[in-house]
């Protein structure tokens, strides 16, 4: 089923369902023994990936699948939470009929689902430092990318929706499915709308999301949309200058080393120590021999570090501003070392998430957010011709042509790292631009 895997999800213009969008047809082009499914969804209020692993199991399996027959690899690992029952239920009723898989549950810390940790905590592997799973015989997958990937395979049907959470200061805490290129304000009214007017939207997880614009578009990346007052602390964190957080890590550092202690790249062996790379800030350099402001590479911005640190300053923002800089003069990451071991007592610093939810003050909205199907029809959407890693989509429709709902209308450039684009609604295209075509019912 199978065999030619790589060009159906090339076909469906398939990518990571979440984080950067890597075009997932390059990804399951490789070779490895063992493909991980990642079920953590470790930010807190998300709640896609643990509900469909639950209602959706066999598309999932059987996705699953035929990327490890693709792949060559012999085992397959679903790594998630524990507290994950209805899916862990669901999953083991299924299994016996894919004797290649298996479940690896994982204790309910932050970030589980970076992909290097969820790596070490299902093979007990290690990626080197500026590595990827794959420099390890493994191949890391997102549960609604598998869903999507059944879609092609057994449905004929491209990319054109996307399952979001959509939680925070709204009347009806939902999950629910949408076309892609809808407005953030459109997604928001499903649930019933917004309990204040005063607000904003995170696109993603509170440590990881981005604050957006309610008139932003939903794409192949979206996962969640929390709304939240404007003078919450998260909003107030997230905003937060570049320029505020490096005078304040010159104020108040203390060097208590907290930040080095829970960061989860440091904990699977790698040269990141958050609170040497503070002292730039402060001193202008790390005054160590074995750190320098290129190690800032190494930083995933999971943003734990601030929810370590006693004085909440924020080392990952400070990380991504280096990163930036250095990437301006044309220096790219120069550590590539190979770990051994993880930090002795690793296990016993991970971040647990109900801690976590209340350090961002979020517990009041850390509430079920059950899986709904909407009647809603859309009339219009802007679909971005750049939902994902690499070079945009091509557009191959004009203005006035009628298109029907999975139309194939961007297609890849020859030759580059892209994602195709499909028309998740029918009917006819009134603007093309460089960046989106705008479809009108």
């Amino acid at each position: 089923m199978s065999a030619n895997l790589v060009e159906l999800v090339q076909s469906a213009g398939i990518v990571g369902a979440g984080g950067a969008g890597f075009p997932t047809h390059v990804k399951i082009n490789s070779t490895v023994d063992t493909v991980i499914v990642n079920g953590a969804e470790c930010e807190p209020l998300l709640r896609v990936d643990q509900q469909l692993m639950a209602l959706e199991t066999v598309k999932m399996l059987t996705a699953l699948q035929a990327v490890m027959d693709q792949t060559a690899a012999k085992e397959g690992i679903i790594g998630i939470k524990k507290k994950y029952t209805d899916a862990i239920q669901a999953i083991n009723k299924e299994l016996p009929k894919f004797p290649s898989i298996r479940i690896y549950e994982l204790k309910n810390f932050y970030p589980a689902g970076d992909e290097q940790v969820l790596v070490y905590e299902t093979t007990k592997r290690i990626v080197p430092e500026g590595g990827i799973p794959l420099n390890v015989g493994t191949l890391v997958i997102n549960v609604e990318t598998l869903i999507n990937i059944y879609d092609i395979l057994a449905e004929n049907k491209p990319l054109v929706d996307s399952y979001l959470t959509i939680t925070g200061e709204v009347r009806n805490m939902i999950t629910t499915k949408v076309p892609l290129g809808i407005t953030v304000r459109e997604a928001l009214e499903l649930a019933g709308g917004t309990t204040i007017d005063d607000f904003v939207v995170i696109n993603g997880g509170p440590m990881m999301g981005k604050i957006v614009d309610v008139d932003s578009f939903v794409t192949k990346t979206t996962k969640g949309l929390i709304v939240l007052a404007k003078d919450h602390s998260l909003i107030l964190s997230k905003t937060k200058s570049v320029k505020e957080s490096m005078r304040m890590a010159g104020m108040a550092c203390m060097q208590c080393n907290y930040c080095t202690e829970l960061c989860p790249r440091y904990g699977i062996g790698h040269n990141l120590e958050p609170h040497k790379l503070m002292r730039i800030a402060a001193y202008g350099s790390t005054n160590d021999v074995t750190t320098q402001a290129t190690n800032a590479f190494l930083c995933c911005e999971c943003g734990l570090c601030q929810y370590a640190c006693v004085m909440d300053l924020q080392p990952w923002k400070f990380n991504s501003m280096l990163k930036r800089e250095l990437g301006s003069k044309g220096i790219k990451n120069p550590h590539h070392n190979v770990p051994t071991e993880v930090e002795a007592y690793r296990a016993v610093k991970q971040f647990d998430v109900h801690r976590l939810v209340k350090r961002l003050g979020l517990e009041k909205y850390d509430l079920p957010a059950p899986m709904v199907e909407t009647n809603k029809t859309f009339t219009e959407v802007n679909l971005l011709l750049s939902q994902h890693i690499g070079a945009p989509a091509m557009a191959i429709v004009n203005v006035g042509d009628t298109v029907e709902r999975g139309q194939l209308i961007g297609e890849i450039p020859e030759g580059k790292l892209s994602a195709r684009v499909f028309a998740s609604i029918s009917g006819k295209v009134i603007a093309v631009d460089g960046e989106k075509i705008t479809i009108r019912s």
